[in-house]
């Protein structure tokens, strides 16, 4: 819900950061300087910041157009480092006598830049990776190239998958591949058998407990992987009686991605300990505890049990989980295990940044539209005026139920031929100038009615937005997921806009109007109204939309074939004038990659074009020389980037 209270009070750059809520989201990697410029700290406390304006400027002097992700590859390290320290310190804290191994999750980001640097940075960690599919899996044996490497094979699997796995176990790599179904492992033996290397195994349990959130789904007893109790039983006999025992090496379970409660971590951690020390002291000397993933990211800022927060930190996370396995372990009297975890999300998602450029607004008055009024004026439109000239006197919901209803019995009029458009149009800029006047009155109110409130979310304007919600922020439109959404500059100044935000695909659900706010979802959100020079140009005005790293690069769409946005990847360097430096660039799709991918080939579509021109000027409708410089702009435009261009 908008709030104009927050809008209109005494304005500075903290008033910016409450606005926004940059200072609980940002986890210390976003804020504002006194520039009122967005700044990243990739190190936090630890190193420089970098602004964001600064990068865009050096992208354009590249030759870059918008829409741009950056991607600051420090605060993957970053996460990376911190993650692991804090299982050690709960290791400590607790005398937890086993080891912490994280993986990645490929699927979260699997950007080979993005995971290189991940493995990179966790190499003093012994950090691993997670592959739920065959090409991840291909992929993951050519980066994890050390003796030991550790990789945990989720998801259904084929013979070919099986032989790639066991293929990393005779190169030396620690491949254990989790059986999702009783006739997995089957497979697994037998396949193994064939190739002579002994496989190693985990299995997934199926836990009563599931998560809470978007994606509760995909744990529980109705979950799509995993083994149930009888299950996990028949698999142990299974091994016993190939005497493979000694190769069942893990436990794993899985409560979801992005999990808000930290009640719903400790009950699935307590009942996952109790299969591993029930299996343990079966007789099968279990290695790891998989935990999965979950590891959640406060989006919103609000450090709640709402879907896109979290209501604990990532230090309680890992005391939880270490003190509930050890107390579980030490209950039932068996080792404890090393602790693995697959939090790719709380990896990823804080180092890219989306930056869309604005190209115009659409608002309910035009201020370039003006109306004159006579003495002779259309019966309702004498009204609404009569209305605006005395709303300082009147009661200010009484006069706005009237003025909506003199706009609807207008419209009943127009849809009966009975209404001209010049008066029809009068009519809908009073209308609004009235609501306008009406929502300013309830200011600073303790009290303000719902519909007023839904009357000031209307009175919106519609921010148009260089960019595709379907290509770079597919979980907002599938699942209502929220991001920190927010200027990049002019924060200095106070935004006396409020706006959705559309985008360039021609599909009614390519738009942004659900925004996170501390108390509520904002339907609108507060932005700047938009400069023009002298000669009638817009300024630029960019948007950032922050915590982009997981998931939203590799599952967004080909919808109005928009295609992959240009990339810059920043470092920092103590040793450049700006204390960073672009180290790659990764240019985004072109017309002619997006046609292709959907069967369209270059050369036949210059041919069919060639031929329209031919006939263009056998048939005296075109010079040759225009045909020929059009069709030279047509073959040069299948190589251009597919967002517009300004």
């Amino acid at each position: 819900m908008s709030n104009s209270t927050e809008a209109k009070a005494h304005w500075d750059t903290d008033a910016a950061r409450n606005l926004y809520n940059i200072h609980r989201w940002g986890a210390k990697y976003f804020d504002i300087n006194d520039a009122g410029e967005v700044i990243a700290t990739p190190l936090q406390d630890a190193g420089t910041s970098v602004e964001i304006s600064d990068v865009i400027e050096e992208a354009r002097g590249r030759g870059l157009k918008f829409p741009l992700l950056i991607r600051f590859q420090d605060i993957l390290r970053h996460r990376v480092q911190s993650i692991n320290l804090a299982f050690r310190n709960s290791i400590t804290e607790f005398n937890y006598q086993g080891k912490y191994r994280g993986v990645f999750p490929i699927k979260v980001n699997q950007l080979r830049e993005v995971v290189e640097e991940i493995l990179d940075a966790g190499k003093q960690f012994d950090f691993g990776l997670e592959v739920g599919s065959k090409p991840e899996l291909f992929a993951g044996l050519a980066l994890q190239n050390q003796m030991g490497s550790l990789i945990i094979c989720n998801g259904y699997k084929d013979v070919e998958f099986i032989k790639m796995a066991l293929l990393g176990t005779k190169l030396g790599k620690k491949v254990i591949m989790v059986v999702e179904k009783l006739e997995e492992l089957r497979q697994i033996i037998a396949v193994s058998k064939q190739l002579g290397v002994e496989p190693l195994v985990g299995i997934r349990a199926r836990l009563l407990s599931k998560g809470a959130g978007k994606w509760a789904e995909s744990g529980g007893e109705n979950a799509k992987f995993g083994l149930s109790t009888a299950e996990i039983l028949a698999a142990t006999e299974l091994l016993q009686a190939e005497s493979l025992s000694h190769c069942l090496k893990l436990i794993h379970f899985h409560i979801g991605s992005q999990v808000p409660d930290i009640l719903t971590v400790k009950k699935a951690v307590q009942e996952a300990t109790r299969f591993y020390c029930k299996i343990r002291k079966m007789g099968f000397d279990i290695e790891y505890l998989d935990v999965g993933g979950g590891l959640g990211v406060d989006y919103d800022g609000s450090r709640s049990a709402f879907d896109s927060s979290t209501n604990y930190s990532l230090q309680e996370y890992t005391n939880d989980i270490v003190y509930y396995v050890a107390d579980v372990c030490n209950q039932e009297k068996v080792p404890h295990p090393d602790i693995i975890s697959e939090s790719g999300r709380a990896i990823v998602a804080h180092h890219s940044v989306l930056v869309v450029e604005v190209f115009g607004a659409i608002g309910k008055t035009h201020p370039d539209i003006n109306f004159s009024y006579g003495e002779n004026e259309q019966p309702i439109v004498r009204e609404l005026l009569d209305i605006k000239k005395n709303l300082a006197k009147l009661n200010k919901l009484e006069a706005y139920h009237d003025a909506q209803e003199r706009r609807d019995d207008a419209q009943h009029m127009f849809t009966l031929g009975m209404m001209d458009l010049p008066d029809k149009a009068k009519i809908e800029n009073l209308y609004w100038e009235i609501g306008g006047a009406v929502v300013d009155s309830f200011t600073g109110q303790a009290y303000v009615p719902e519909e007023i409130r839904k009357l000031e979310d209307s009175l919106g304007d519609q921010y148009l937005c260089n960019f595709s919600v379907f290509q770079s922020l597919l979980d907002h439109w599938a699942l209502g997921q929220l991001f920190p959404i927010m200027p990049v500059s002019r924060l200095n100044e106070r935004p006396t806009r409020e706006a959705t935000l559309v985008d360039i695909t021609c599909d009614s659900d390519g738009q942004i109007n659900k925004f996170i706010d501390l108390r509520d979802v904002r339907d609108t959100l507060p932005l700047h109204k938009l400069n023009y020079n002298q000669d009638g140009k817009q300024a630029p005005y960019y948007i950032g939309f922050f915590l982009m790293g997981a998931y939203q690069d590799i599952m967004g769409d080909l919808h109005n074939l928009f295609g992959r946005v240009n990339e810059v990847h920043v470092f920092l360097d103590p040793d450049e004038p700006t204390g960073y430096y672009v180290e790659e660039v990764i240019e985004g799709s072109t017309i002619i990659q997006c046609l292709s991918s959907v069967q369209y080939d270059e050369y036949e579509l210059k041919r069919r074009m060639k031929q329209q021109m031919d006939e263009a000027i056998k048939s005296d409708r075109m010079k040759p020389s225009d045909a020929m410089r059009l069709l030279d702009d047509y073959e040069r435009g299948l190589k251009s980037y597919t967002y517009l261009a300004f």
